[in-house]
């Protein structure tokens, strides 16, 4: 898959428009439409701005082997969204639940269909409880300030 229908990829998949896009990355449209349309390869400043914006690594996007781009995508959004809610440590953490689950499946006779459901599942509740256990256990007096912080 090449870098433009990487970035279009990623960018629906986070439901957002070019426009929108633009307005995150200060990116302007003309030059998002070459990149997913003409395939133009930005400067390192735009792809760093890219990757961030649409929640994948630099890497992810300039590598053209890259097959598995759904699942590569969501497997990024899961960890950036583990880092935002519960930092290093909790992106690390969905980093090494992802990694055994794979090695789980590797060789196994699950299609690909019941494999995403899984992973999705998976990461639904790895995130649910993460956020169960900071309610219950964080102590009050920082629990205020947490909140504060997140919105």
């Amino acid at each position: 898959m090449t870098f433009g229908e990487k970035i279009k990829e990623a960018r629906l998949a986070k439901n957002l428009s070019q426009t929108e896009l633009a307005k995150m990355t200060g990116i302007s449209e003309r030059s998002l439409y070459t990149y997913e349309q003409l395939g133009i390869i930005p400067r390192t400043n735009n792809v760093k701005k890219l990757a961030a914006a649409l929640d994948v690594t630099a890497a992810y996007l300039m590598d053209d082997s890259e097959a598995d781009t759904q699942s590569h995508i969501d497997e990024e959004l899961f960890i950036a969204s583990a880092r935002a809610k519960h930092g290093y440590k909790g992106a690390k953490e969905a980093q090494d639940i992802l990694m055994r689950t794979k090695a789980l499946f590797a060789g196994g006779d699950l299609d690909e269909d019941s494999k995403e459901i899984f992973f999705r599942a998976l990461m639904e509740t790895y995130l649910d409880s993460k956020a169960d256990a900071s309610a219950k256990f964080t102590p009050k007096k920082y629990r205020k300030h947490r909140t504060e912080a997140v919105k």
